[in-house]
């Protein structure tokens, strides 16, 4: 049996394929392109911050920890000038220190919540789509570092109701904001890490409970790096904090600081970070 000929496209047809309107004869080419990648991190980060709209208990009890350290340490210390701090009052060279202290206590339990979406089940359904686990992990980071800025600026004006000598230069405070985000992108990256190696939210509470006093206390969030034990010192070199910090006096003080060299430590950790967290995610979700 002859099959049928195959019917002419008319005219109007022809008209649409040599305008690219062919649609209906093969499927869409998928989205491609160098903003894809941060379009898909941008949309995570908003899933992530959303969940601030149902629930902002964490801001306020949050912002009760810096605003002790200020009120007694700081103000303590700045009675018995018992730390040299280069001339400026104990609570204002404390201020910065107090800012990264609480964007990294945000930061370092975030692995927490990303095993109670691998015991809901969600993290297995962000990890089927398209999305790319770096996007993933970049998206949650950078959320971390959103809530940090928020928490950053509570602790800012606590610090300026003191008496603090703080910085209003926008660009100053742009850089705050900017350097304060690679912190905690760091710090979220690797609680996100220990995640992925210890599997367990208790172990992650032990583990996170672990290296935050060792990572606060072997920084200059405190005190100088120069009154500290040489061994300390060491320490202290290797700790993102200790740059944290360095680039905030800088910024919001005017005390001498190593910008440039602080910003690139925190880029080159904040990467290292993204890489680590996104080849551990896959172990989530066996």
């Amino acid at each position: 049996m002859s099959e049928a000929p195959a019917v002419p496209l008319s005219a109007s047809a022809d008209r649409a394929r040599e305008q690219g309107i062919d649609l209906l004869l093969r499927p869409p080419e998928p989205r491609a392109g160098r903003l894809l990648l941060p379009a898909r991190v941008a949309a995570m980060c908003a899933v992530e911050l959303q969940k601030l709209r149902h629930d902002r208990t964490e801001l306020y009890t949050r912002a009760v920890q810096p605003a002790l350290w200020l009120l007694i340490f700081g103000q303590t210390f700045t009675r018995i000038k018992a730390i040299p701090t280069g001339g400026i009052p104990y609570i204002d060279y404390l201020a910065p220190g107090i800012i990264a202290q609480s964007a990294m206590f945000i930061a370092i339990f975030y692995g927490i919540q990303i095993i109670w979406e691998r015991d809901a089940g969600v993290l297995n359904k962000l990890l089927v789509t398209p999305t790319p686990r770096s996007a993933l992990i970049t998206g949650k980071a950078f959320a971390a570092g959103v809530k940090s800025v928020i928490q950053a600026v509570v602790v800012i004006v606590i610090a300026a109701l003191l008496g603090v000598a703080l910085t209003w230069n926008p660009l100053k405070l742009l850089g705050v904001a900017l350097i304060v985000v690679l912190g905690s992108a760091f710090f979220a990256c690797l609680s996100m890490t220990i995640a992925g190696i210890v599997l367990s939210r208790d172990r992650l509470m032990g583990f996170g409970q672990a290296i935050t006093m060792p990572l606060f206390f072997g920084s200059n969030a405190l005190y100088p790096v120069d009154v500290m034990p040489g061994w300390l010192q060491a320490v202290s070199k290797v700790n993102p904090l200790s740059y944290e910090v360095d680039a905030l006096r800088g910024l919001l003080l005017g005390t001498p600081a190593h910008l440039a060299l602080d910003f690139g430590v925190l880029i080159a950790a904040a990467a290292l970070g993204v890489t680590a967290a996104s080849a551990l995610l896959g172990r989530l979700a066996r």
